[in-house]
Protein backbone atom coordinates (compact mmCIF):
# COMPACT_ATOMS: atom_id res chain seq x y z
CA UNK A 1 0.00 0.00 0.00
CA UNK A 2 1.06 3.82 -0.69
CA UNK A 3 -0.58 5.11 1.75
CA UNK A 4 -1.51 2.70 5.01
CA UNK A 5 -3.06 3.96 7.87
CA UNK A 6 -3.62 1.26 11.03
CA UNK A 7 -5.80 1.42 14.01
CA UNK A 8 -4.72 5.91 13.62
CA UNK A 9 -6.66 7.23 17.30
CA UNK A 10 -7.29 11.09 17.46
CA UNK A 11 -8.06 12.53 20.89
CA UNK A 12 -8.95 15.83 21.66
CA UNK A 13 -7.63 17.39 24.70
CA UNK A 14 -10.69 16.98 27.25
CA UNK A 15 -12.90 15.00 25.24
CA UNK A 16 -13.73 11.87 26.95
CA UNK A 17 -14.43 10.36 23.29
CA UNK A 18 -11.71 9.85 20.74
CA UNK A 19 -12.68 12.21 17.27
CA UNK A 20 -11.12 9.18 15.07
CA UNK A 21 -11.27 5.89 16.74
CA UNK A 22 -8.39 2.98 15.95
CA UNK A 23 -9.32 3.41 12.01
CA UNK A 24 -7.45 1.37 9.21
CA UNK A 25 -7.54 2.58 5.48
CA UNK A 26 -5.20 1.60 2.39
CA UNK A 27 -4.36 3.30 -0.85
CA UNK A 28 -2.49 1.76 -3.98
CA UNK A 29 -0.30 3.93 -5.52
CA UNK A 30 -2.24 6.77 -8.18
CA UNK A 31 -5.81 5.11 -6.15
CA UNK A 32 -8.35 7.98 -4.99
CA UNK A 33 -10.05 7.52 -1.70
CA UNK A 34 -13.37 9.38 -0.33
CA UNK A 35 -13.95 9.67 3.25
CA UNK A 36 -17.94 10.46 3.83
CA UNK A 37 -20.65 10.36 6.49
CA UNK A 38 -22.29 12.81 8.80
CA UNK A 39 -21.06 16.08 10.19
CA UNK A 40 -18.68 15.42 13.26
CA UNK A 41 -18.22 11.74 12.20
CA UNK A 42 -14.06 12.45 12.11
CA UNK A 43 -13.28 12.47 8.71
CA UNK A 44 -12.00 16.15 8.21
CA UNK A 45 -9.80 14.90 11.49
CA UNK A 46 -8.34 12.18 9.98
CA UNK A 47 -7.31 13.97 7.12
CA UNK A 48 -5.78 16.50 9.02
CA UNK A 49 -3.94 13.76 10.95
CA UNK A 50 -2.86 12.20 8.33
CA UNK A 51 -1.62 15.87 6.65
CA UNK A 52 0.28 16.23 10.07
CA UNK A 53 -1.97 19.09 11.26
CA UNK A 54 -3.42 17.24 14.11
CA UNK A 55 -1.13 14.85 16.28
CA UNK A 56 -2.51 10.50 16.87
CA UNK A 57 -2.45 9.67 20.10
CA UNK A 58 -2.26 5.72 18.72
CA UNK A 59 -1.60 3.82 15.38
CA UNK A 60 0.73 4.33 12.46
CA UNK A 61 0.41 6.52 9.31
CA UNK A 62 2.74 4.83 6.63
CA UNK A 63 3.22 6.75 3.17
CA UNK A 64 5.81 5.31 0.18
CA UNK A 65 7.08 2.30 2.34
CA UNK A 66 8.07 4.89 5.27
CA UNK A 67 6.18 5.71 8.69
CA UNK A 68 5.07 9.26 8.77
CA UNK A 69 3.14 8.93 12.23
CA UNK A 70 4.06 6.58 14.80
CA UNK A 71 5.28 5.32 18.16
CA UNK A 72 8.16 8.39 18.37
CA UNK A 73 7.60 9.12 15.25
CA UNK A 74 5.57 12.86 14.03
CA UNK A 75 7.11 13.77 10.53
CA UNK A 76 6.37 17.98 10.43
CA UNK A 77 3.96 18.10 8.17
CA UNK A 78 5.92 20.12 6.03
CA UNK A 79 8.41 17.46 5.69
CA UNK A 80 5.71 15.00 4.21
CA UNK A 81 5.80 15.77 1.01
CA UNK A 82 1.73 16.13 0.61
CA UNK A 83 -0.26 18.53 -0.99
CA UNK A 84 -3.79 19.79 0.35
CA UNK A 85 -6.71 21.67 -1.33
CA UNK A 86 -8.88 23.51 1.49
CA UNK A 87 -12.64 23.62 1.44
CA UNK A 88 -12.05 27.78 1.17
CA UNK A 89 -9.37 27.17 -1.61
CA UNK A 90 -6.99 29.83 0.54
CA UNK A 91 -5.74 31.52 -2.80
CA UNK A 92 -3.72 34.63 -1.92
CA UNK A 93 -5.90 37.56 -3.51
CA UNK A 94 -2.66 39.90 -3.80
CA UNK A 95 -1.34 37.89 -6.27
CA UNK A 96 -1.70 36.53 -9.76
CA UNK A 97 -2.87 33.25 -11.10
CA UNK A 98 0.63 32.14 -11.88
CA UNK A 99 2.12 33.45 -8.61
CA UNK A 100 -0.20 31.38 -6.57
CA UNK A 101 0.65 28.25 -8.37
CA UNK A 102 4.51 29.39 -7.92
CA UNK A 103 4.18 30.04 -4.11
CA UNK A 104 5.71 26.83 -3.27
CA UNK A 105 8.08 26.28 -5.26
CA UNK A 106 10.73 29.14 -3.89
CA UNK A 107 13.69 26.93 -2.98
CA UNK A 108 13.50 25.41 -6.84
CA UNK A 109 15.61 26.93 -9.76
CA UNK A 110 14.41 29.47 -11.40
CA UNK A 111 13.83 27.59 -14.96
CA UNK A 112 12.36 24.44 -13.30
CA UNK A 113 10.00 26.77 -11.38
CA UNK A 114 9.06 28.73 -14.30
CA UNK A 115 8.54 25.31 -16.41
CA UNK A 116 6.47 23.71 -13.64
CA UNK A 117 4.15 26.49 -13.11
CA UNK A 118 3.37 26.80 -17.03
CA UNK A 119 2.68 22.63 -16.84
CA UNK A 120 0.43 23.14 -13.71
CA UNK A 121 -1.65 25.86 -15.65
CA UNK A 122 -2.04 23.52 -18.73
CA UNK A 123 -2.88 20.64 -16.63
CA UNK A 124 -5.86 22.32 -14.86
CA UNK A 125 -6.73 24.47 -18.32
CA UNK A 126 -5.86 27.77 -16.78
CA UNK A 127 -2.89 29.25 -19.29
CA UNK A 128 -5.21 32.36 -20.87
CA UNK A 129 -5.76 33.48 -17.12
CA UNK A 130 -1.88 32.79 -15.69
CA UNK A 131 -2.19 37.14 -14.97
CA UNK A 132 -5.90 37.44 -13.65
CA UNK A 133 -6.53 38.10 -10.09
CA UNK A 134 -8.43 35.00 -7.80
CA UNK A 135 -11.26 38.16 -7.37
CA UNK A 136 -11.45 37.98 -11.31
CA UNK A 137 -12.62 33.81 -11.35
CA UNK A 138 -15.11 32.04 -10.94
CA UNK A 139 -15.73 29.46 -8.20
CA UNK A 140 -14.83 26.58 -10.43
CA UNK A 141 -11.69 28.53 -11.73
CA UNK A 142 -10.32 29.12 -8.67
CA UNK A 143 -10.95 25.83 -7.51
CA UNK A 144 -8.50 24.49 -10.44
CA UNK A 145 -5.97 27.30 -9.01
CA UNK A 146 -5.91 26.04 -5.77
CA UNK A 147 -5.76 21.89 -6.95
CA UNK A 148 -2.57 23.81 -9.61
CA UNK A 149 -1.34 25.08 -6.55
CA UNK A 150 -1.22 22.11 -4.33
CA UNK A 151 0.14 19.79 -7.06
CA UNK A 152 3.04 22.29 -7.97
CA UNK A 153 5.71 21.11 -5.41
CA UNK A 154 5.26 17.65 -6.71
CA UNK A 155 3.91 16.19 -3.59
CA UNK A 156 3.22 11.98 -2.84
CA UNK A 157 -0.37 12.79 -2.09
CA UNK A 158 -2.81 14.93 -2.45
CA UNK A 159 -5.43 15.81 0.40
CA UNK A 160 -8.76 17.26 -0.26
CA UNK A 161 -11.16 18.65 2.01
CA UNK A 162 -14.69 19.60 0.81
CA UNK A 163 -13.15 21.81 -2.22
CA UNK A 164 -16.54 21.69 -3.89
CA UNK A 165 -18.89 22.47 -1.03
CA UNK A 166 -19.14 26.41 -2.01
CA UNK A 167 -20.07 25.79 -5.58
CA UNK A 168 -23.60 24.89 -6.80
CA UNK A 169 -24.64 21.34 -7.92
CA UNK A 170 -24.26 21.81 -11.37
CA UNK A 171 -20.29 22.90 -10.74
CA UNK A 172 -19.75 20.30 -8.39
CA UNK A 173 -20.62 17.41 -10.56
CA UNK A 174 -18.34 18.73 -13.59
CA UNK A 175 -15.68 20.35 -11.51
CA UNK A 176 -15.69 16.41 -9.77
CA UNK A 177 -15.23 14.82 -12.60
CA UNK A 178 -12.47 17.21 -14.20
CA UNK A 179 -10.85 16.75 -10.98
CA UNK A 180 -10.49 12.86 -11.83
CA UNK A 181 -8.86 13.29 -15.19
CA UNK A 182 -6.17 15.73 -13.67
CA UNK A 183 -5.70 13.45 -11.26
CA UNK A 184 -5.49 10.47 -13.08
CA UNK A 185 -2.58 12.75 -15.59
CA UNK A 186 -1.13 13.68 -12.39
CA UNK A 187 -0.80 9.94 -11.59
CA UNK A 188 -1.04 11.45 -8.56
CA UNK A 189 -2.84 9.78 -5.14
CA UNK A 190 -5.44 11.56 -3.51
CA UNK A 191 -7.36 11.11 -0.17
CA UNK A 192 -10.76 13.26 -0.33
CA UNK A 193 -13.25 14.25 2.56
CA UNK A 194 -16.64 14.98 1.20
CA UNK A 195 -19.97 14.54 2.79
CA UNK A 196 -22.08 14.13 -1.08
CA UNK A 197 -22.62 10.69 -2.08
CA UNK A 198 -22.58 11.52 -5.66
CA UNK A 199 -19.72 13.22 -5.39
CA UNK A 200 -17.48 10.48 -3.51
CA UNK A 201 -19.46 7.54 -6.34
CA UNK A 202 -17.85 10.14 -8.86
CA UNK A 203 -14.30 10.08 -7.59
CA UNK A 204 -13.40 7.14 -5.25
CA UNK A 205 -11.63 3.95 -6.35
CA UNK A 206 -12.41 3.17 -2.84
CA UNK A 207 -14.70 5.19 -0.67
CA UNK A 208 -15.08 4.78 3.80
CA UNK A 209 -17.75 5.76 5.70
CA UNK A 210 -17.54 7.07 8.98
CA UNK A 211 -19.50 7.20 11.97
CA UNK A 212 -19.17 8.50 15.39
CA UNK A 213 -15.06 8.34 14.71
CA UNK A 214 -15.67 5.00 13.72
CA UNK A 215 -14.98 3.57 9.75
CA UNK A 216 -17.93 1.46 8.83
CA UNK A 217 -16.81 -0.35 5.73
CA UNK A 218 -14.19 0.38 3.31
CA UNK A 219 -14.77 -0.82 -0.06
CA UNK A 220 -16.00 0.28 -3.49
CA UNK A 221 -19.15 2.36 -4.34
CA UNK A 222 -20.93 -0.95 -5.82
CA UNK A 223 -20.33 -3.21 -2.84
CA UNK A 224 -21.33 -0.01 -0.09
CA UNK A 225 -24.70 0.38 -2.38
CA UNK A 226 -25.54 -3.41 -2.95
CA UNK A 227 -23.79 -5.26 0.37
CA UNK A 228 -23.41 -2.89 3.24
CA UNK A 229 -21.61 -4.06 6.07
CA UNK A 230 -24.12 -2.79 8.58
CA UNK A 231 -27.25 -1.03 9.23
CA UNK A 232 -25.55 2.50 9.53
CA UNK A 233 -24.08 2.20 6.06
CA UNK A 234 -27.07 0.85 4.46
CA UNK A 235 -29.33 3.77 5.77
CA UNK A 236 -26.72 6.60 4.65
CA UNK A 237 -25.94 5.08 1.38
CA UNK A 238 -28.67 5.72 -1.00
CA UNK A 239 -32.52 5.99 -0.41
CA UNK A 240 -33.48 2.60 1.51
CA UNK A 241 -35.86 1.61 4.46
CA UNK A 242 -36.31 -1.77 5.96
CA UNK A 243 -39.05 -4.06 5.93
CA UNK A 244 -39.81 -6.86 8.12
CA UNK A 245 -40.00 -10.17 6.97
CA UNK A 246 -40.78 -13.50 8.18
CA UNK A 247 -37.70 -15.53 7.03
CA UNK A 248 -37.64 -19.28 6.43
CA UNK A 249 -34.60 -21.37 4.88
CA UNK A 250 -35.82 -24.14 1.84
CA UNK A 251 -32.81 -25.83 0.81
CA UNK A 252 -30.05 -23.52 -0.64
CA UNK A 253 -32.66 -20.57 -0.60
CA UNK A 254 -33.95 -18.41 2.22
CA UNK A 255 -37.90 -17.22 1.71
CA UNK A 256 -39.22 -14.21 3.06
CA UNK A 257 -42.43 -13.20 3.99
CA UNK A 258 -42.55 -9.13 3.25
CA UNK A 259 -45.76 -6.71 3.10
CA UNK A 260 -44.27 -6.40 -0.49
CA UNK A 261 -45.09 -10.24 -1.42
CA UNK A 262 -42.62 -13.06 -0.99
CA UNK A 263 -39.15 -12.48 -2.16
CA UNK A 264 -35.91 -15.90 -2.43
CA UNK A 265 -32.34 -15.04 -1.62
CA UNK A 266 -30.32 -17.55 -2.51
CA UNK A 267 -27.61 -18.26 0.26
CA UNK A 268 -24.60 -17.83 -0.95
CA UNK A 269 -23.03 -19.98 1.57
CA UNK A 270 -23.85 -22.96 4.09
CA UNK A 271 -22.67 -20.77 6.77
CA UNK A 272 -25.27 -17.97 5.91
CA UNK A 273 -27.95 -20.89 5.53
CA UNK A 274 -26.96 -21.70 9.36
CA UNK A 275 -26.85 -17.99 10.27
CA UNK A 276 -30.58 -17.36 9.78
CA UNK A 277 -32.03 -21.41 10.48
CA UNK A 278 -32.63 -20.19 13.85
CA UNK A 279 -34.29 -16.52 13.02
CA UNK A 280 -37.89 -16.28 12.31
CA UNK A 281 -38.14 -12.80 11.40
CA UNK A 282 -35.62 -10.31 9.73
CA UNK A 283 -35.29 -7.18 8.09
CA UNK A 284 -35.06 -6.49 4.56
CA UNK A 285 -33.15 -3.37 3.13
CA UNK A 286 -35.77 -1.90 0.24
CA UNK A 287 -34.11 0.88 -1.96
CA UNK A 288 -35.87 3.05 -4.04
CA UNK A 289 -34.37 1.18 -7.44
CA UNK A 290 -35.47 -2.21 -5.73
CA UNK A 291 -39.04 -1.01 -6.25
CA UNK A 292 -41.03 -1.29 -9.71
CA UNK A 293 -44.60 0.92 -10.88
CA UNK A 294 -46.80 -2.18 -11.66
CA UNK A 295 -50.36 -1.07 -11.93
CA UNK A 296 -51.11 -4.71 -12.25
CA UNK A 297 -49.15 -6.03 -9.39
CA UNK A 298 -51.37 -6.96 -6.32
CA UNK A 299 -49.45 -4.99 -3.72
CA UNK A 300 -51.19 -1.25 -3.65
CA UNK A 301 -49.17 2.02 -1.55
CA UNK A 302 -50.80 5.41 -1.05
CA UNK A 303 -48.16 8.13 -2.79
CA UNK A 304 -47.43 10.76 0.13
CA UNK A 305 -44.95 12.60 -1.35
CA UNK A 306 -43.17 12.97 -4.54
CA UNK A 307 -40.41 14.87 -5.81
CA UNK A 308 -39.36 15.27 -9.84
CA UNK A 309 -35.85 14.27 -10.49
CA UNK A 310 -36.45 15.17 -14.44
CA UNK A 311 -36.27 11.56 -15.87
CA UNK A 312 -38.03 9.43 -12.79
CA UNK A 313 -39.93 10.74 -9.74
CA UNK A 314 -38.68 9.81 -6.01
CA UNK A 315 -42.25 8.62 -4.26
CA UNK A 316 -42.46 7.94 -0.76
CA UNK A 317 -45.16 5.37 -0.39
CA UNK A 318 -47.32 4.00 1.97
CA UNK A 319 -48.21 0.11 2.36
CA UNK A 320 -51.67 -0.80 3.66
CA UNK A 321 -49.19 -2.12 6.59
CA UNK A 322 -48.67 1.17 7.01
CA UNK A 323 -44.67 0.65 6.36
CA UNK A 324 -43.09 3.77 4.08
CA UNK A 325 -41.29 2.69 0.86
CA UNK A 326 -39.98 4.90 -1.52
CA UNK A 327 -39.35 4.43 -5.67
CA UNK A 328 -38.08 5.84 -8.26
CA UNK A 329 -41.01 5.88 -10.97
CA UNK A 330 -40.28 7.29 -14.60
CA UNK A 331 -41.50 10.94 -14.77
CA UNK A 332 -44.24 10.39 -17.23
CA UNK A 333 -46.29 8.21 -14.55
CA UNK A 334 -47.14 11.53 -12.91
CA UNK A 335 -49.20 10.35 -10.76
CA UNK A 336 -51.14 12.65 -7.76
CA UNK A 337 -50.56 12.79 -3.88
CA UNK A 338 -53.04 10.36 -2.13
CA UNK A 339 -53.26 8.32 -5.28
CA UNK A 340 -52.94 4.34 -4.62
CA UNK A 341 -50.15 2.73 -7.27
CA UNK A 342 -49.63 -0.81 -7.76
CA UNK A 343 -45.95 -1.59 -7.06
CA UNK A 344 -44.24 -4.95 -7.07
CA UNK A 345 -40.35 -5.77 -5.73
CA UNK A 346 -37.72 -6.49 -8.19
CA UNK A 347 -34.94 -7.05 -5.81
CA UNK A 348 -31.04 -7.99 -7.77
CA UNK A 349 -29.36 -7.91 -4.57
CA UNK A 350 -31.62 -8.86 -1.28
CA UNK A 351 -29.54 -7.80 1.49
CA UNK A 352 -30.90 -9.20 5.35
CA UNK A 353 -30.37 -7.63 8.74
CA UNK A 354 -31.20 -9.58 12.09
CA UNK A 355 -34.04 -6.74 13.88
CA UNK A 356 -32.47 -6.80 17.26
CA UNK A 357 -28.83 -5.60 15.65
CA UNK A 358 -28.45 -1.66 16.54
CA UNK A 359 -26.63 0.71 13.70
Amino acid sequence: MFLDVKDLQVRYPGSEKAAVDRVSIGLAKGQMGVLIGPSGCGKTTLLRAVAGLEPAGGGVIRMNDQIISGSGVHLPAENRRIGMVFQDYALFPHMSVEKNIDFGLAHWPAPKRHARVRDMLSLVGLTPLAQRYPHELSGGQQQRVALARALAPEPLLLLLDEPFSNLDIDLRERLAQELREILQLAQITALFVTHDQMEAFALGDVIGVMHQGQLQQWDDAYHLYHQPANRFVAEFIGHGVFVPATIACEDQSLVLQTPLGELRKQAESHQEMKNWETSATCDVLVRADDIVHDDEAPVKAEILRKAFRGSEFLYTLRLVSGQTVMAHVPSHHDHHVGEWIGIKMQADHVVLFTQAQGS
